[in-house]
Protein backbone atom coordinates (compact mmCIF):
# COMPACT_ATOMS: atom_id res chain seq x y z
CA UNK A 1 0.00 0.00 0.00
CA UNK A 2 2.78 2.55 0.86
CA UNK A 3 4.19 2.49 -2.84
CA UNK A 4 0.80 3.62 -4.16
CA UNK A 5 0.10 6.14 -1.36
CA UNK A 6 3.41 7.47 -2.49
CA UNK A 7 2.51 7.28 -6.21
CA UNK A 8 -0.61 9.33 -5.33
CA UNK A 9 1.49 11.86 -3.34
CA UNK A 10 3.52 12.67 -6.22
CA UNK A 11 2.77 14.70 -9.68
CA UNK A 12 0.79 11.83 -11.81
CA UNK A 13 -1.06 11.72 -14.88
CA UNK A 14 -4.19 9.62 -14.00
CA UNK A 15 -6.42 11.81 -15.62
CA UNK A 16 -6.03 12.93 -18.87
CA UNK A 17 -6.74 16.46 -18.81
CA UNK A 18 -8.85 19.23 -16.38
CA UNK A 19 -11.91 18.23 -18.20
CA UNK A 20 -11.31 14.38 -17.19
CA UNK A 21 -10.74 15.21 -13.44
CA UNK A 22 -13.63 17.48 -13.38
CA UNK A 23 -16.49 15.33 -14.92
CA UNK A 24 -14.78 12.17 -13.12
CA UNK A 25 -15.15 14.09 -9.12
CA UNK A 26 -18.46 15.57 -10.33
CA UNK A 27 -19.93 11.97 -11.05
CA UNK A 28 -18.72 10.57 -7.82
CA UNK A 29 -19.88 13.12 -5.80
CA UNK A 30 -23.06 13.11 -7.59
CA UNK A 31 -23.64 9.10 -7.25
CA UNK A 32 -22.19 9.24 -3.46
CA UNK A 33 -25.08 12.11 -3.11
CA UNK A 34 -27.59 9.46 -3.77
CA UNK A 35 -26.94 7.20 -1.19
CA UNK A 36 -26.81 10.12 1.46
CA UNK A 37 -29.71 8.95 3.93
CA UNK A 38 -30.86 11.95 5.45
CA UNK A 39 -29.64 15.45 6.42
CA UNK A 40 -28.58 14.02 9.60
CA UNK A 41 -25.90 11.87 7.76
CA UNK A 42 -22.50 11.80 8.69
CA UNK A 43 -20.20 10.52 5.51
CA UNK A 44 -16.96 9.33 4.91
CA UNK A 45 -15.25 9.33 1.70
CA UNK A 46 -12.55 6.86 2.61
CA UNK A 47 -9.85 7.10 -0.48
CA UNK A 48 -11.15 10.42 -1.59
CA UNK A 49 -8.49 11.63 -4.14
CA UNK A 50 -8.72 15.08 -5.29
CA UNK A 51 -12.78 15.39 -4.24
CA UNK A 52 -12.92 18.73 -5.86
CA UNK A 53 -17.06 18.54 -6.02
CA UNK A 54 -16.68 16.94 -2.44
CA UNK A 55 -19.38 20.41 -1.55
CA UNK A 56 -22.37 18.60 -3.39
CA UNK A 57 -22.16 15.70 -0.73
CA UNK A 58 -21.28 17.88 1.85
CA UNK A 59 -24.88 20.02 1.18
CA UNK A 60 -27.10 16.38 1.54
CA UNK A 61 -25.25 15.52 5.14
CA UNK A 62 -24.33 17.23 8.60
CA UNK A 63 -20.72 16.55 7.78
CA UNK A 64 -18.39 14.89 5.43
CA UNK A 65 -14.72 13.33 6.19
CA UNK A 66 -12.32 13.48 3.33
CA UNK A 67 -9.82 10.81 3.95
CA UNK A 68 -7.04 9.76 1.86
CA UNK A 69 -3.32 8.15 2.89
CA UNK A 70 -1.25 11.09 0.81
CA UNK A 71 -0.04 14.24 2.54
CA UNK A 72 -0.25 16.11 -0.65
CA UNK A 73 -3.82 14.99 -1.42
CA UNK A 74 -4.81 16.23 2.24
CA UNK A 75 -3.03 19.47 1.50
CA UNK A 76 -5.09 20.49 -1.46
CA UNK A 77 -8.24 18.95 -0.25
CA UNK A 78 -7.61 21.18 2.59
CA UNK A 79 -6.84 24.84 0.92
CA UNK A 80 -10.14 23.87 -1.64
CA UNK A 81 -12.46 23.34 1.41
CA UNK A 82 -11.00 24.79 4.34
CA UNK A 83 -13.98 27.53 4.18
CA UNK A 84 -16.74 24.90 4.69
CA UNK A 85 -17.65 23.80 7.93
CA UNK A 86 -19.31 20.25 7.35
CA UNK A 87 -16.30 19.50 5.52
CA UNK A 88 -13.29 17.56 7.69
CA UNK A 89 -10.26 16.52 5.82
CA UNK A 90 -8.45 13.60 8.01
CA UNK A 91 -6.07 10.86 7.80
CA UNK A 92 -5.93 7.34 8.06
CA UNK A 93 -4.38 7.38 11.38
CA UNK A 94 -6.73 10.19 12.80
CA UNK A 95 -9.77 8.72 11.43
CA UNK A 96 -8.87 5.04 13.62
CA UNK A 97 -9.31 7.33 16.48
CA UNK A 98 -12.94 8.37 15.91
CA UNK A 99 -15.58 6.88 18.14
CA UNK A 100 -17.68 3.64 17.44
CA UNK A 101 -20.83 4.05 15.71
CA UNK A 102 -20.65 7.64 14.25
CA UNK A 103 -20.70 7.44 10.48
CA UNK A 104 -23.92 7.15 8.52
CA UNK A 105 -22.58 5.71 5.39
CA UNK A 106 -18.91 5.21 4.43
CA UNK A 107 -17.78 5.06 0.72
CA UNK A 108 -14.51 3.15 -0.48
CA UNK A 109 -14.53 3.89 -4.41
CA UNK A 110 -11.59 2.60 -6.28
CA UNK A 111 -9.55 1.39 -2.70
CA UNK A 112 -9.80 -2.29 -2.30
CA UNK A 113 -7.63 -3.20 -5.49
CA UNK A 114 -4.54 -1.17 -3.64
CA UNK A 115 -5.02 -3.69 -0.72
CA UNK A 116 -3.58 -6.88 0.13
CA UNK A 117 -5.91 -9.31 1.99
CA UNK A 118 -4.67 -8.90 5.01
CA UNK A 119 -5.18 -4.69 4.49
CA UNK A 120 -8.59 -5.31 3.35
CA UNK A 121 -9.67 -7.41 6.23
CA UNK A 122 -8.06 -4.75 8.85
CA UNK A 123 -9.83 -1.62 6.78
CA UNK A 124 -13.22 -4.00 6.67
CA UNK A 125 -13.34 -4.19 10.67
CA UNK A 126 -12.33 -0.97 10.95
CA UNK A 127 -15.38 0.55 8.64
CA UNK A 128 -17.54 -1.86 10.49
CA UNK A 129 -16.57 -0.14 13.70
CA UNK A 130 -17.22 3.09 12.68
CA UNK A 131 -20.80 2.53 10.99
CA UNK A 132 -23.80 3.31 12.63
CA UNK A 133 -26.53 0.65 13.17
CA UNK A 134 -28.09 1.84 10.19
CA UNK A 135 -25.27 2.49 8.45
CA UNK A 136 -24.41 1.57 4.82
CA UNK A 137 -20.75 0.70 3.26
CA UNK A 138 -20.43 1.34 -0.44
CA UNK A 139 -17.61 -0.58 -1.82
CA UNK A 140 -16.64 0.84 -5.35
CA UNK A 141 -15.22 -0.55 -8.33
CA UNK A 142 -13.62 -3.64 -7.24
CA UNK A 143 -12.07 -5.34 -10.41
CA UNK A 144 -13.63 -9.28 -11.21
CA UNK A 145 -10.83 -11.79 -12.42
CA UNK A 146 -11.49 -11.31 -16.11
CA UNK A 147 -11.62 -7.24 -16.33
CA UNK A 148 -8.51 -6.30 -17.50
CA UNK A 149 -6.53 -3.33 -19.84
CA UNK A 150 -8.71 -3.88 -22.71
CA UNK A 151 -11.56 -3.40 -20.37
CA UNK A 152 -10.21 -0.31 -18.70
CA UNK A 153 -9.11 1.23 -22.09
CA UNK A 154 -12.25 1.09 -23.21
CA UNK A 155 -14.26 2.17 -20.99
CA UNK A 156 -12.19 5.79 -20.54
CA UNK A 157 -12.94 6.22 -24.44
CA UNK A 158 -16.41 5.90 -24.19
CA UNK A 159 -16.27 7.90 -20.89
CA UNK A 160 -13.95 10.47 -23.12
CA UNK A 161 -16.11 10.71 -26.28
CA UNK A 162 -19.40 11.06 -23.69
CA UNK A 163 -18.20 14.18 -22.02
CA UNK A 164 -15.67 15.61 -24.35
CA UNK A 165 -11.98 14.74 -24.28
CA UNK A 166 -11.37 11.83 -26.94
CA UNK A 167 -7.96 13.32 -27.94
CA UNK A 168 -6.62 14.13 -24.93
CA UNK A 169 -7.57 10.56 -23.90
CA UNK A 170 -5.68 8.80 -26.75
CA UNK A 171 -2.79 11.14 -25.78
CA UNK A 172 -2.84 10.06 -22.16
CA UNK A 173 -3.31 6.17 -22.74
CA UNK A 174 0.10 6.45 -24.97
CA UNK A 175 1.49 7.98 -22.29
CA UNK A 176 0.03 6.10 -19.40
CA UNK A 177 1.74 3.10 -21.14
CA UNK A 178 5.33 4.13 -20.48
CA UNK A 179 4.17 5.59 -17.05
CA UNK A 180 5.55 4.91 -13.11
CA UNK A 181 1.67 3.93 -13.01
CA UNK A 182 1.90 1.11 -15.11
CA UNK A 183 5.13 0.35 -13.83
CA UNK A 184 4.06 0.16 -10.68
CA UNK A 185 0.53 -1.40 -11.28
CA UNK A 186 3.03 -4.45 -13.49
CA UNK A 187 5.10 -4.94 -10.11
CA UNK A 188 2.80 -4.69 -7.33
CA UNK A 189 -0.28 -6.23 -8.94
CA UNK A 190 -4.23 -4.80 -8.61
CA UNK A 191 -6.28 -7.12 -6.48
CA UNK A 192 -8.76 -8.75 -8.43
CA UNK A 193 -12.48 -10.57 -6.88
CA UNK A 194 -15.19 -12.46 -8.19
CA UNK A 195 -18.36 -11.75 -7.56
CA UNK A 196 -18.91 -14.59 -5.25
CA UNK A 197 -15.84 -14.28 -3.26
CA UNK A 198 -16.24 -10.63 -2.33
CA UNK A 199 -19.36 -11.13 -1.09
CA UNK A 200 -18.21 -13.88 1.11
CA UNK A 201 -15.26 -11.66 2.22
CA UNK A 202 -17.93 -8.81 3.34
CA UNK A 203 -19.54 -11.72 5.00
CA UNK A 204 -16.87 -12.77 6.88
CA UNK A 205 -16.12 -9.04 7.85
CA UNK A 206 -19.34 -9.67 9.22
CA UNK A 207 -21.68 -7.36 6.62
CA UNK A 208 -24.83 -8.20 4.86
CA UNK A 209 -23.97 -7.25 0.90
CA UNK A 210 -25.39 -6.93 -2.39
CA UNK A 211 -23.90 -6.45 -6.00
CA UNK A 212 -25.58 -2.97 -7.58
CA UNK A 213 -26.04 -3.39 -10.67
CA UNK A 214 -24.53 0.02 -11.68
CA UNK A 215 -20.49 0.46 -10.70
CA UNK A 216 -20.13 3.78 -9.35
CA UNK A 217 -17.11 4.34 -11.55
CA UNK A 218 -17.04 4.80 -15.66
CA UNK A 219 -16.03 1.09 -16.21
CA UNK A 220 -19.43 -1.08 -16.33
CA UNK A 221 -17.32 -4.33 -15.74
CA UNK A 222 -16.24 -3.70 -12.44
CA UNK A 223 -18.48 -4.26 -9.73
CA UNK A 224 -20.15 -1.93 -6.43
CA UNK A 225 -21.22 -3.60 -3.21
CA UNK A 226 -23.36 -2.39 -0.87
CA UNK A 227 -23.42 -3.62 2.37
CA UNK A 228 -24.77 -3.30 6.19
CA UNK A 229 -23.15 -4.11 9.64
CA UNK A 230 -25.01 -7.68 10.76
CA UNK A 231 -25.24 -7.08 14.45
CA UNK A 232 -25.42 -10.41 16.60
CA UNK A 233 -28.51 -11.44 18.57
CA UNK A 234 -28.38 -11.73 21.74
CA UNK A 235 -28.14 -14.78 23.22
CA UNK A 236 -31.51 -16.57 24.36
CA UNK A 237 -32.45 -17.87 28.39
CA UNK A 238 -31.93 -21.10 28.85
CA UNK A 239 -35.52 -23.02 29.50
Amino acid sequence: MDDWIAFYDSAHSIYVNARHKDVHYRDIAEQIAAFVPGAHARVLDYGCGEAVHADLVAALASELILCDAAPSVRASLAARFGGNRKIQVTSPEQLAQRGSGSIELIVANSVVQYLTAAELTAMLALWRRLLARQGILIVADVIPPDVGLISDTLALLRYAVAHGFLLPAIIGLVRTATSSYRKLRSRLRIARYSEAEFLTILAAAGFSAERLRRNMEHNPARMTFQARPVRPQAATAEQ
